[in-house]
């Protein structure tokens, strides 16, 4: 097999004035980055290139890397809702669940759910994503019987509020009685490897989808997940093998999102590590989403806080995300997060606005 080499954006600058030819836009978003880094996965060396002379590195294996990673995100359509991707945009996540690990049980279900989806749309959430199956380490699956019982209502109900919904599902079934009820993305947790029948519904329905990186499941992928690569060169190495399995079963490349899986099937290390490293993901050509709201590696970092007093972890990341060009960033707290970015934006703005 040829050795691969993955191109990370890094040397990132406030603005691109003065320095023409030096700095390069990542993905048509409000970021600027002056070098980039090769990694050869395996390798513990890695390489830094300016930007100014990357193209005279480039081979029939990066320069489509290079080409993905500057060019921009067309806006997300999703039905009659059009989502700009040309800067981070949040998602309020609804778990429909009585044991989801951050917030189980605490939105209830029908009416309930879907006043407290109203709310995260108020409060400046582009999309909400619904759920009825928690995935949570060691969390058993659903019958999709339950499942669609609780999700089909919310949805039913958000999408004909004029909500923009996403269902967070990986079976087909649930995902055909979501699309019915006015869903107009899939996220999948499992990248379209939990159902067979998954990619022919979401081909046959020309809507977007999420694939999320994931090392085995829920039930045990916390027991003991390695690496010996690299995080972020392997789930960069699996999102492209589930790119290229989404596009066989007629999938558009154009409705292929990404999700690096924060927590699912990775230590500490390897969350922190791959949130380093995001930016490199861009290189895929499909835009990115980040979830890491509320998740264990702040409690980890943070004398082991309780998944309700993680909101201060949680912008951290969510910013951290922001500064690598990630367009969707899903999260609990969405009036919080959504001010974060707000200012992190007016920041971007300013230095983005040329000096007279």
């Amino acid at each position: 097999m040829t050795a691969r080499t993955i191109l990370r954006p890094t040397g990132f600058v406030d603005a691109p004035f003065g320095h023409d030819g030096q700095v390069a836009r990542l993905a048509g978003g409000l970021n600027w980055f002056s070098q980039v880094e090769l990694i050869r996965p395996g390798e513990s060396a890695t390489e830094l290139v300016p930007v100014s002379a990357i193209e005279q590195r480039l081979d029939d294996d990066t320069a489509p890397q290079w080409a993905a990673l500057t060019a921009p995100r067309p806006p997300l359509q999703l039905g009659e809702r059009t989502v700009r991707l040309d800067q981070p945009q949040v998602v309020g996540i609804l778990n429909v669940t009585p044991d989801s690990f951050s917030d189980g049980g605490k939105h209830g279900e029908g009416r309930d759910a879907a006043q407290a989806g109203f709310g995260m749309a108020e409060q400046g959430a582009a999309l909400i994503d619904v759920g009825g199956e928690s995935t949570r380490p060691g969390a058993k699956p659903v019958w999709e019987g339950d499942e669609i019982a609780r999700v089909e209502p919310v949805l039913r109900a958000l999408a004909t509020g004029g909500v923009a919904v996403s269902v967070d599902t990986r079976k087909a079934v649930v995902m055909e009685a979501a699309l019915a009820a006015g869903a107009r993305l899939i996220n999948d947790v499992s990248g379209l490897t939990w159902d067979h029948r998954s990619a022919e519904v979401v081909a046959a329905a020309k809507v977007p989808i999420i694939l999320m990186h994931h090392q085995g499941r829920p039930e045990t992928m916390q027991h003991s997940p390695s690496y010996p690569r690299g995080v972020l060169a392997e789930v960069w190495l699996w999102l492209e093998q589930r790119i290229g399995a989404a596009e066989q079963a007629g999938i558009a490349r154009s409705n292929i999102l990404l999700d690096p899986g924060i927590g699912f099937g990775k230590t500490v290390a390897h969350n922190l590590e791959l949130i380093n490293g995001l930016a490199a993901l861009h290189g895929l050509g499909c835009p990115l989403v980040f979830g890491a709201s509320r998740k264990r590696t702040i409690g980890a970092l943070h004398n082991e806080a309780p998944a309700d007093a993680r909101l201060g972890g949680s912008l951290a990341l969510a910013l951290k995300a922001a500064e690598q060009g990630v367009q969707l960033i899903r999260v609990h707290d969405v009036y919080d997060t959504v001010q974060a970015v707000r200012v992190w934006r007016g920041l971007r703005d300013q230095a983005l606005t040329p000096r007279i």
